[in-house]
């Protein structure tokens, strides 16, 4: 492995391997929260380890179990996040972090032991400023099961590495991600306006101002799907939107994979506005409900009967309100100049 700067305080057996500082947003994660620090104190990883949690107004008992979990170990500090966004945690996670790398990691996240190692002889072999790898759904209820096969679809989500995978190599974005600081500091860190799609947004800055960001398939980190229909409408809904605004910043970031699901929803729309009058244009809805039983059966191998049951209604939640929320975006949302 290329090496990185040592410190010439670091124990030999660390030195190569540079210190490494873990941001993570937390909200309402009680749960959750203790195993995931527990996960990332516990890599296979030589070097020192910081934690940075950035805890927002929950509703649950997360700021008792963060506190607990800092006066218990010195790796761990808490700092307040008094919006509870993302990016803003983000931003005041980073902030009080120390190191030169600085790895986001979620509240609920399920990293794989060499995870940080992997990152770093990642950034160290490619020269990137950000290395990420997939975003592995996995579900237990039937429903979350037929969400977990969707997100992994490309008929879900379309082609993008870190849902579907593939080889290493250069991406647009990443899930999570594992950066240099100098690259955050470039680009000026995570744009608060943006409430979703932050890390698209941000990964699109670094990448114009020169940087290389990476995707790594051996970063496979477990994600937890949303557990009903409701749940999973108000997620994708609130990805078009704000797709749509990132769009809007940043002129040329647009491509058919992502018009797709509003020109599908336009379609269908359509379709059933004018079929009193010319009923063959019910073939529109009609035909996107083929392609959809058809699809699920293509790709529901393996999965229970209950979920194959759940994979097309599934589909139809994730495309339509994607799309909906993507047509819907109200120009208000748009970035402010300056």
């Amino acid at each position: 492995m290329k090496q990185f700067p040592d410190s010439p305080h670091a124990p030999a057996e660390t030195r190569g391997w540079p210190p490494i500082s873990v941001v993570m947003p937390v909200l309402n994660e009680e749960r959750h929260l203790r195993e995931a620090v527990d996960q990332v104190l516990a890599q296979s990883y030589p070097g020192e380890i910081e934690v940075v949690l950035a805890v927002g107004p929950s509703q649950d008992r997360t700021q008792e179990v963060a506190d607990a979990i800092a006066a218990a170990d010195r790796r761990v500090t808490v700092v307040p996040n008094p919006t509870g966004r993302t990016p803003n945690a983000l931003n005041a996670a980073i902030a009080a972090a120390r190191n030169g790398i600085i790895a986001r990691v979620d509240g609920h996240a399920m990293l794989p032991p060499d995870y940080l190692r992997v990152a770093v002889e990642t950034l160290a072999e490619t020269g990137a400023d950000n290395v990420g790898g997939i975003m592995a759904a996995e579900g237990i209820t039937p429903f979350e099961q037929a969400v977990a096969c969707a997100m992994t679809s490309k008929i879900g989500v379309g082609a993008a590495a870190f849902h579907v995978g593939g080889t290493a190599g250069p991406a647009d974005t990443v899930y999570l991600g594992v950066f240099r600081r100098s690259a955050l500091d470039r680009v000026g860190g995570y744009d608060e306006h943006f409430q979703r799609a932050q890390d698209w947004e941000m990964n699109h800055r670094i990448r114009q101002s020169g940087g290389l960001v990476w995707f790594q398939p051996r970063m496979r980190v477990s994600y937890r799907p949303r557990p009903n229909v409701k749940a999973l409408a108000k997620q994708y809904f609130h990805y078009g939107r704000w797709r749509r605004v990132v769009a809007r910043t940043h002129e040329g970031t647009i491509n058919l994979r992502y018009l797709a699901p509003p020109a599908a929803v336009l379609a269908m729309l359509l379709g059933l506005v004018v079929s009193p009058f010319f009923p063959l244009a019910l073939i529109v809805p009609g035909g996107y409900a083929v392609a959809i039983v058809a699809g699920s059966a293509l790709t529901s191998g393996g999965l229970s009967g209950a979920a194959k049951l759940r994979l097309p209604i599934v589909y139809a939640t994730m495309h339509c309100s994607w799309g909906w929320g993507f047509l819907t975006s109200p120009k208000k949302l748009a970035r402010p100049p300056g």
